[in-house]
Parts: structure tokens; sequence; C-alpha cells
């Protein structure tokens, strides 16, 4: 062969493999092209539900099983900035995408007591918490006056519902409902005992309660309910088989014809990582007296007759706040155990508005499944508020969080039984503690434990909690001899009369 032929058919052969290069370069970007094209363009979410149906719309909240990377602490099992991230967004999207911007009719959410989580049992405040910040985008209207015809307000808020609904799903060492099981504020038990979460379900649905119906808990309990509701009714329904991530809701909506339907949200939420930041700041303000009279007292062994009780703490300190602002008619009547949406800002200002005045190393709170009936309305009511008010600090600071069941706040003798659990007995000795109490019960408490040191020269405390003021702070020391001093001149500096009355949008 000449050296012009070999020549020829080289070169032939260069230009014919930069073609199948070229060509091969072609495909995988138009392949590139089209993969980017089907992630940029999800498909459309499904329609908000018709306030026609009844819809049970299911929430699962993030668990130390259950979650989105990074939503809960694997020490304090409580959700983390991410997490409540997370719910702040989710309770947009289950507004306007879910409802419609309708108003939701009722929610229930896990009694946290039935879900103990770590070697340390705490309590999972997960799931109240993280369906609280949609509660506050609703509304509700109730009555302030007890005349049929009276004045009524509307504030931005919702009532939750989180109480135990019967013997079977109280767990053990809780103590029993100071008035009995309410069928009206019924909460979700993590392990269905007695069937309890069924029962409440099938109520809905027999008693055809057209709205929308929320519920929150961990994705064992709503899986468990999907399955159940769609076995007992024979809907058909094809459920999901495991969890789908934190972004997912689910729907059954029952029309009125009683056919039902399974809608499946995504939300595509995507949270920071760092603690949420409010729209705005809130405001502050100096620490007076203006709102409830200054007060501070010493108890010193020997001194002017007191004696240190033998059984008291040594070395702790209390600080006592309490709930966000829930009262916002000018009577302070209005009342569904929840705070409005102006204590929102609160509640999310206040690990900002208590930096530097205080480090505790643990959170204290009121079992939100407490329950009491609102004079006034007549309404059965879950007292979530004051442990809700302290959470978002609990998040903040990664503290541990834990409940007080083992009495029920609405005991007559209940400033005994507390004085006796936070101040005896050496549980708490050597530790700071931020306890999240009911303002009526504050000085009650205070006045108890004063009174178990004797002695004279004994100042007077002031004679209530104001209705407005949401911002004292009580503080009680401990020294290494037991000696005591108790003060409120401690406030959390927090504006009530610039909050906004609606919540902060994220």
């Amino acid at each position: 062969m000449s050296s012009q032929t070999e020549s020829a058919i080289t070169t032939r052969n260069v230009l014919a493999a930069r073609a199948l290069v070229l060509l091969f370069q072609l495909t995988v970007s138009l392949v590139l092209i089209g993969c980017r094209s089907l992630q940029s363009t999800p498909s459309a979410a499904p329609a908000a539900l018709s306030e026609q149906n009844i819809n049970l719309i299911f929430v699962a909240s993030p668990d130390l099983a259950n979650q989105g990377l990074g939503d809960v602490q694997a020490d304090t099992a409580n959700l983390t900035p991410q997490g409540l991230n997370r719910s702040l967004l989710i309770a947009s999207y289950l507004k306007q995408q879910v409802l419609g911007a309708k108003n939701v009719t009722s929610i229930y959410a896990l009694a946290p007591m039935t879900h103990l989580q770590t070697s340390n049992h705490y309590p999972d405040m997960t799931a109240v918490g993280y369906i609280q910040p949609f509660g506050l985008l609703n509304q509700e209207t109730l009555r302030l006056d007890a005349a049929p015809n009276g004045p009524t307000y509307t504030a931005n808020t919702q009532a939750l519902k989180v109480a135990y609904s019967s013997p079977e799903s109280l767990p053990s060492g809780v103590a029993a409902p100071k008035f009995g099981y309410s069928a009206n504020c019924s909460g979700l038990d993590f392990f269905n005992r007695g069937g309890c979460n069924d029962t409440l379900v099938s109520r809905i649905i027999d008693r055809k309660m057209a709205g929308f119906h929320v519920f929150s808990a961990p994705w064992e309990t709503i899986h468990d309910l999907l399955i159940n509701t769609n076995t007992r009714n024979r809907y058909g329904l094809k459920n999901p088989s495991k969890y789908m991530g934190p972004n997912y809701i689910y729907a059954i909506s029952i029309a009125p014809s009683g056919s039902a339907e399974l809608v499946t949200y995504n939300s595509r939420l995507n949270p920071a990582a760092t603690y949420p930041q409010l729209p705005s700041p809130v405001t502050s303000e100096a620490c007076t007296h203006a709102l409830q009279d200054a007060f501070s007292a010493k108890r010193t062994g020997g001194v002017d007759g007191v004696t240190v009780p033998a059984n008291i703490n040594r070395n702790q300190t209390v600080y006592l706040v309490r709930h966000a602002e829930a009262h916002p008619d000018a009577t302070f009547a209005f009342e569904n155990g929840n705070f409005v949406a102006a204590g929102q800002w609160r509640a999310l200002g206040l690990p900002a508005a208590l930096e530097g005045r205080m480090s505790p190393q643990v959170v204290y709170s009121v079992d939100p499944s407490q329950w009491f009936t609102a004079p006034l309305s007549k309404e059965d009511v879950s007292y979530v508020r004051t442990s809700l008010t302290v959470l978002p600090y609990a998040i903040a600071k990664n503290l541990p969080y834990h409940l007080v069941s083992g009495f029920s706040l609405f005991e007559p003798d209940v400033a005994r039984l507390a004085s006796q659990y936070f101040f005896t007995g050496g549980k708490f000795s050597g530790q700071t503690v931020l306890l999240a109490w009911e303002s009526q019960r504050i000085i009650p408490l205070i006045k108890v434990l004063l009174d178990s040191y004797g002695g004279s020269h004994v100042s007077p405390l002031p004679a209530h909690w104001r209705g407005d003021d949401y911002n004292t702070i009580w503080t009680v020391r401990f020294d290494a001899q037991g000696n005591l001093t108790v003060d409120n001149d401690r406030c959390e500096g927090i504006d009530s009369a610039k909050l906004p009355d609606t919540a902060p949008r994220f």
C-alpha cells in the first residue's frame, strides 16, 4: 500500500473518531438537559381540599425514628432549629395549599407523655410544637360574657386538643385528669391504647363533621390511623407503606356521598439549619414594676426566727415565667387554652430576649394534656400555652425539656405539691431551672415556700398577677446551706403592647 493511501485511511479514521465523540457529547448533553428539565418542573400539587367534605389531614411530626435529616436532636429528642423552621414553613403550606386559606375546624396532637424517648424519658413535645405555628394562622371566636347574646372576640389562634381521652391512654406515673376524661379535647396516644385514636376519628366521620380536621403525631401513629380508618370504613385506599419524608402531608377526603379519596401533598420544603429569624425584631422594654409590685425577701437560718427546712435543696436557682400572650380582649376573658398569634412573637423571640439574663440547664413546664372547662365558652380546652411558650427557648439552647405530670395543676393544694417537687428532696440541687408555670399559681407557690422557713419580718407578696403582665420573672435561689432569696426584679424585656396581633410569616 502506498504512503498516500495509508495517509488517506488514517485521516478518514480520525475524522470518523471525532464524529463519534461529537455524537456522544451531543447525546449526553440532551440527556442532561432532559434531566434538568424534569427536576425543575415537578408535578403540580393537588388542589386544596373542599370544605364541604370531611377532611382528615395527617401531619407526621418528626421523632427520633422518622424525621428529616437534622430535624430532631438525638440527645434531647426535641426539635432542632431546622425542625422548628420546617414547622413554621409547613404551617403556611397547610393553610394555603391544603386548606385553601380556609379556617381549620379542629386540631389534634399527640399527648407528649404517651411517647417517652431516649433513656432519659423525654416527652415528645415535638408533635404539639410542630402544629402550633399552623394553629396560629387560624381564627377562633369566643364569648366574653356569660349572657347568651353577650359580646364575642375573634383572635388569631386555634385551640389544640391534646388531652388524655380515656383511662387506657393515661401513661404510667401520670396523674389522672382532675376533671375526668374529656372527649371534646382528646389528644392522640402514641400506642393507640384502647383504640382511642380510632374512636376519635370514627366520631368525626360518623357525625359527618364536615371541615378540616388536622392530626399531628409521629409517623408510627399517623400510619396506623391511615390504615385503621381505611380498613374500618372499607374505603379501598392505597395507603403509603413507609415513611416518605418530613414534607409529605396526607388527607383522607370524604365527600357527602360517603366516597373517599387519599390526597398526598409534598411541600418540598428546604428549611434553614439556623434558629428562625423573625420578620422584624420584637420591641424591647426596660424592667419596671408598673404591672406587678416589687418584691424581695431573704430567709437565712437563725435570723429573725428562720429555720432552714431539713430537706430543702442546695445551690439551686429557679426562674419562673408566665405563658405568652393569651387574653387579647380588654377584660382578659378570651380563653381557649392556647396563646394567641401575638404570643408567638414572644415565644420565638424569647431566646434572644433572655440572652444574658439567665443560663438555665433544664426547662420544665406543665403537661399540656391537662385540661379545664373555659368559664364563659363552656368548652373543654387543653392547657397547652405554658409549655409551648418556652419550647422555642429549649430548642434554641438544646436543653432537656421535661413536663410536670405527676400531679394536676388544678389540684387545690397544687402550690404545696409544686413546692415539694421543685424545692425539696435534692433532685434539683446544683441546677439552674427555667420553669414556665400558670400565672395565678406562681405567687401562691412562692408563699408556700417562704412560709416553710417560718420567721418574722415577712414582707407582703403582690396580691395577684395582672392579666396584661406577660413580662415579669420570679427568681428563687438556694445557697449551699439552703438559705433562700426570692425576688421579681427580672423581666423578659419584651413590650407586649407592640407585638403584632397576626402571626409572623416564614
